[in-house]
């Protein structure tokens, strides 16, 4: 299989939104990606690609576009999904962990029997900026004992140091395409 031309083909499905949520940022939107049959069938066997028939327990999801991913993901490795979700979002009882965003503090949280001691886990988003969020969802699945194998992502920002996190805690990341700048 050619990568070179696999990655290309994916990064052309990404849209770039300028100026968006504020003034001097690109937006990198996935939508277009998740839209493009062909495209998002092959981005996801290339995030399940390096762990194929490996025993994988779970695949956690970061709210909303790790959801969409990460069910995809875990249909393909044979695992089952967590979703990891807003604060006040989940019905039974819930693990909890605050992190930090650009402008103050957030909460993330997925129930507390989701996943058991040692369950090997994958987790899954849309994208690494700064990995705050990435990080604290790393710290949430080892709080209640997963095993957490990787970390996956179709778009990484490099130059915002969020993968660079996680491989400083461990967590081998996998990503499919890099877009200089923030």
């Amino acid at each position: 299989m050619n990568y070179t031309n696999y990655d290309h083909d994916l990064k052309a499905t990404v849209r770039t939104i300028t100026d968006y949520p504020k003034p001097g940022i690109l937006f990198r939107d996935i939508t277009t990606l998740l839209g493009d049959a062909r495209a998002f069938r092959r981005a996801v066997d290339q995030l399940v690609d390096p762990w194929a028939g490996s025993k994988i327990d779970k695949v956690a999801g970061i709210e909303a576009r790790g959801f969409i991913l990460g069910g995809a993901v875990a249909h393909q490795v044979s695992a089952g999904f967590v979703p990891i979700r807003k604060k006040g979002k989940l019905p039974h009882a819930t693990v909890r962990i605050a992190y930090s965003l650009e402008y103050g503090l957030d909460e993330m949280e997925m129930h507390a029997d989701a996943i058991r001691p040692g369950e090997r886990v994958i987790l899954v988003d849309d994208l690494i900026a700064t990995g705050g969020t990435a990080e604290a969802a790393v710290n949430l699945l080892r709080q209640i004992g997963a095993n957490v194998m990787a970390a996956c992502f179709i778009v990484d920002l490099p130059d915002l140091g969020g993968a660079a996190k996680l491989r400083a805690m461990h967590v081998p990341v996998r990503t499919l395409m890099t877009f200089d700048g923030h």
